[in-house]
């Protein structure tokens, strides 16, 4: 198992990716603090399945763009388990709306969501890291961080700022075997709870043969695409990568 003996922060674990990730974690054998904003019922099931694996889990609710609440995630984790060896910063909003319909509030609250949870979560886990010199962070990203599409300028803004954190993280803390890289997932085939954020989508169905016709692969990613590259970041096996980032998007920009 490629994670046993390791502890893992994964913030969003309640449902798609995150929760992937959490079940894909403990499979490989790691302890787990999962959170999640305001869906305890769906996190206590995804604790319940990883539980099965034989691994320890805290459930730590709480909103973490707020810089508070996420240090005392961090603090209630480390309280709870130990400590946190790999920290995957998931939680995220992706509305899509033309420049010029974006109000200042729309601006801040992505900004909020997006970007500021990272950094008010690495900043609370970074103390420990250094003190054992070893750890792991790990961000999710999107297409909107590898280039600029229209109507994306809320999500790209955000996308690319926490690329730019990560590859400073990643060169501040270098000295202390701590490793710091992004996850950036394509086209993935999840469940919208907001589909009024993807107009583009209204037309033309996610997951369609027209859909996926631009996708080298021919097809969207699953959740457990996106969590194996999760598992490669947080492992062993990546020990010497760090500041760097996979694009896990079939291939889309290759062509």
């Amino acid at each position: 198992m490629r994670l046993e003996g390791k502890t893992a922060l994964i913030t969003g674990a309640s449902r798609n990716i995150g929760r992937q990730i959490a079940l894909t974690f403990a499979r490989e054998g790691a302890d787990l603090v999962l959170n999640t904003r305001q869906s305890r019922p769906e996190l206590e099931e995804v604790a319940g399945l990883c539980r099965e694996y034989g691994v320890n889990t805290h459930l730590a609710m709480g909103d973490v763009s707020d810089p508070d609440t996420a240090a005392g995630v961090v603090e209630e984790g480390i309280a709870a388990l130990g400590k946190v060896d790999i920290l995957v910063s998931n939680v995220a909003i992706r509305p899509h709306k033309p420049i010029l319909e974006i109000s200042n509030d729309e601006w801040r609250h992505v900004m909020e969501v997006n970007l500021f949870p990272a950094f008010y979560l690495i900043k609370a886990a970074l103390p420990g890291m250094m003190e054992r010199r070893n750890g792991s962070i790990i961000a999710l990203g999107g297409q909107s961080a590898i280039t600029g599409r229209p109507d994306t300028a809320l999500v790209t803004t955000a996308k690319t700022g926490l690329l730019g954190l990560i590859r400073a993280v990643a060169a501040e803390m270098a000295p202390y075997n701590i490793r710091a890289n992004m996850v950036n997932p394509g086209s993935t085939d999840t469940a919208r709870a907001h589909p009024e954020w993807y107009p583009e989508f209204q037309e033309v169905a996610r997951g369609s043969e027209q859909h996926v016709s631009g996708i080298p692969l021919g097809r969207q990613a699953t959740v457990q695409d996106i969590a194996d590259a999760c598992l490669f970041f947080a492992s062993d096996e990546s020990a010497y990568i760090t500041g760097d980032r996979i694009n896990v998007v079939g291939g889309r920009y290759i062509v």
